[in-house]
């Protein structure tokens, strides 16, 4: 297959997985939610994702907050390992805290967890129970694989749902 062809067929399907996420993967009650899409869907190790929500009604908002991550269906594990940084109220300030998490994307058996069709599939998670949103703090996300390049993830984001 050209090499043209391919890069045409990859962002076709890009766009059309992104407007499917949009319309069908998201709940309906989020707040906020934002995407990260993957340059030639390789995650760096060294690329850290920052999500820094800006548009909510209120400053302050209690809910949960989700993972979402479309892998293809080359990605080569049972499992995605992400380490977490969060805002959390201490004292009168904001920190940062740190959790790990295994987003598990597939069975013992190798079947997809995740939503999908064709190539891509799209599995959330829940990150953080009882999770309190402030406006401009930001929530960063970094996969800690071991790897150099994390070959197969197409794109990946938060999701926030009120209580």
């Amino acid at each position: 297959m050209p090499d043209a062809l391919k890069k045409y067929i990859l962002r076709a399907s890009t766009a059309l997985a992104a407007l499917w996420m949009l319309v069908a993967c998201t709940p309906e009650e989020n707040l906020y939610s934002e995407f990260e899409t993957m340059s030639g869907a390789e995650w760096l190790y060294t690329d850290s994702l920052s999500f820094t929500p800006a548009g909510t009604t209120d400053s302050i908002v209690d809910g949960t907050l989700l993972v979402a991550l479309r892998h293809t269906r080359g990605y080569r594990y049972q499992n995605l390992w992400l380490e977490v940084a969060y805002p959390v109220a201490s004292g009168d300030s904001l920190v940062m805290e740190r959790d790990t998490m295994s987003l598990e994307l597939a069975d013992p058996y190798g079947r997809w967890l995740g939503r999908g069709s064709g190539a891509s599939y799209m599995r959330e998670d829940t990150l953080v129970r009882k999770f309190r949103l402030y406006r401009g703090a930001p929530v960063r996300l970094r996969h800690v694989m071991r790897l150099d390049t994390l070959p197969d993830v197409e794109q990946v984001g938060i999701v926030f749902i009120p209580d």
